[in-house]
């Protein structure tokens, strides 16, 4: 008979042999950034995790660092929004502020920031691009993109995250870094990004829903896992770095074959509803949040 059991007998036995292990230093953190003053507002649909104004982030940024968490996800939240997202790509914009503010300060030296670049915090109608309409414009949003992902690096973030699902945007981004002297900063695209109703506490905190319609025409279908390669494929030719899969507990078949097919770093990314899901069962005694399996 063979016995399986003999390698799980004790934690420092199973520690042993243990196949795969999440890391502190493998985790990103998400931190939502509001224009403003003395602003820590809490996230009703996210217990514990609040919207930050700049002058209050190191409450946030000094518990990252106290988890030894080395990166964090920045996103922004305007005062004003119009159709065209320019608090996205306007130099003192909430994100630009707020990463010069991490960047001038000497403990957060070591602590990778990251810009989410996409549109939908930042227009009217809450959409991830131009809109004519009613249609999502795709080429003419991707220089909105491009000068988003630049004002970024110019205020020193040290990776950008396109988020908007346009095709050719991870190209359109990678060019306009290159010639604005920015080739050493790194593109983490957000490739395999279902439409999902798990985003649901995601859009309550950045203040990001679809003002009409929803994300179905560029978010991706959830039955196609084949296309999901080749949109990895596509952003890796346009020179993604990183790709993300999201959401992660849900399309963990999806993280399993892009890590067999593609020789990259690949992020899962477990968003807000999977987040508020454990918070929620854990909050009504139906799981203890603090296990780890």
């Amino acid at each position: 008979m063979e016995r399986m059991r003999r390698l799980r007998v004790s934690p420092a036995m199973r520690g042993m042999v243990r196949e795969n292990q999440v890391r502190t230093e493998e985790l990103i953190y998400p931190i939502f950034v509001i224009e403003g003053q003395d602003i820590r507002r809490p996230v009703e649909s996210m217990p514990g995790i609040c919207q930050y104004s700049p002058d209050r982030l190191p409450e946030e940024l000094d518990r990252v660092i106290k988890a030894h968490i080395p990166a964090v996800l920045l996103f922004g939240i305007p005062a004003h929004k119009d159709e065209a997202g320019s608090g996205a790509y306007e130099a003192d914009g909430i994100v630009q502020t707020a990463i010069r503010r991490i960047k001038s300060e000497e403990r957060y030296r070591n602590l990778v920031v990251i810009a989410d670049v996409c549109l939908c915090e930042y227009t009217s109608h809450g959409h991830c691009g131009l809109v004519e309409d009613g249609v999502i414009l795709n080429d003419e949003t991707l220089s909105l993109l491009a000068q988003a992902a630049v004002s970024y690096a110019a205020a020193g973030a040290d990776m950008v995250a396109p988020s908007d699902m346009m095709d050719g945007r991870v190209g359109a981004i990678r060019s306009a870094l290159d010639e604005n002297g920015f080739s050493h900063i790194p593109i983490m695209a957000y490739s395999a990004k279902f439409a999902s109703a798990f985003y649901g506490p995601f859009r309550d905190a950045a203040h990001s829903a679809p003002g009409f319609g929803d994300r179905r025409t560029y978010q991706m279908d959830p039955a196609n896992g084949r296309e999901a390669m080749r949109e990895i494929r596509a952003d890796l030719l346009e020179g993604a770095d990183i790709i993300i899969a999201k959401p992660a507990m849900a399309y963990a078949d999806i993280i399993r074959e892009a890590g067999v097919r593609f020789d990259v770093p690949i992020a899962a990314y477990n968003v807000s509803g999977e987040y508020a899901m454990v918070k929620a069962a854990a909050a009504n005694g139906w799981l203890d949040e603090k296990k780890r399996s």
